[in-house]
């Protein structure tokens, strides 16, 4: 397998134009997008079913165009079981919504609200901001006047950051709590260790896991990039077994056809993951989830479901 990276731009129309280009010009056989989801349609139109298209990081759920597998968690998978935690073993009950202004936040959010009214929680606001946008004072304002005892943040990459460590010079990460699941090992370590108190993020991997699956995918990393290369990280996991993931889905499908290759979508093994436990899970299929507390710099599971 030949890999061709392509930078797919910060707007759905230049993941667009992009995906093009490489079908058009490159001529490549399939796409795995990881790619924020305003830009996950954008491509899978680009594309136009001549390619199979695997798009690999969570997303917010909802049904995606008929061209497009997926194989990242859900927002329900990712949310249900943490929320439930936080309100049983850290008796939350007042949860403050906030996060970038496109599909992903606002539709992961919006299945929050009803999992928090579920679990006998109430939501106290809500406040949106464009991405690159990082001026937090009003939404910190709202934070403090609220009295919740969780922030839902979700953010995209620098912006969670900057979120982030306007919340700690706010002094609010002493007595609230940060719960995502757009927070991963790529953003911890662009806060200082004294802005990590309180934060819980739910995935399907972390590099802290102990697992079969997950040590052998660490010791072939660190041993094909050294003792220091980029964190692992749960985005890019993801990436590393969607290209596992359709390698499988052409050797079932014997074919490069996307029709063909949708068809054995779900019914087809994939021989690496570093997630969950099965040694050949199911392309498609679904993880383990766990809900980590952050210590410092470092991820400590605190449940799995």
């Amino acid at each position: 397998m030949e890999l061709v990276v392509i930078d797919a731009g910060a707007s759905g129309v230049s993941a667009a134009r992009a995906a093009a280009e490489a079908v058009d010009e490159l001529a490549v056989d399939g796409l795995i997008g990881m790619l924020p989801s305003y830009a996950r349609d954008p491509v899978a139109e680009a594309a136009r079913g001549r390619v199979p298209f695997l798009y690999t990081p969570q997303f917010e759920g909802l049904s995606p165009s008929s061209d497009v597998m997926t194989t990242g968690e859900t927002a329900p998978e990712l949310l249900a079981p943490a929320i439930q935690w936080l309100s049983d073993c850290k008796r939350a009950r007042r949860f403050f919504l906030c996060g970038n202004d496109y599909i992903w936040p606002r539709s992961s959010l919006g299945i929050a609200r009803r999992l928090i009214a579920r679990f006998g929680g109430v939501v106290t606001g809500e406040h949106y901001v464009p991405v690159g946008v990082h001026d937090f004072d009003e939404m910190l304002e709202r934070i403090k006047s609220t009295r919740s005892d969780v922030v839902l943040p979700v953010f995209l990459g620098s912006d969670c950051i900057a979120f982030n460590r306007a919340f700690c010079a706010a002094g609010l990460s002493r007595h609230v709590l940060r719960f995502s699941s757009a927070f991963d090992e790529t953003i911890v370590y662009g806060l200082d260790s004294s802005e990590t108190e309180n934060v819980y993020v739910a995935s399907s991997y972390f590099a802290a896991l102990r697992s079969r699956n997950n040590g052998a995918f660490l010791e072939r990393y660190y041993t094909a990039y050294g003792d220091n290369p980029p964190p692992p990280n749960g985005y890019g996991e993801s990436c590393y077994e969607g290209i596992h993931a359709l390698a499988a889905l052409i050797e079932r499908a014997e074919s490069f056809d996307a029709r063909d290759i949708r068809r054995v979508f779900g019914r087809t093994l994939q021989g690496r993951t570093a997630r969950g436990n099965e040694a050949q899970p199911v392309v498609g299929g679904r993880h383990p989830i766990h809900l980590a507390e952050l210590d410092g710099y470092d991820f400590a599971v605190v449940a799995s479901r």
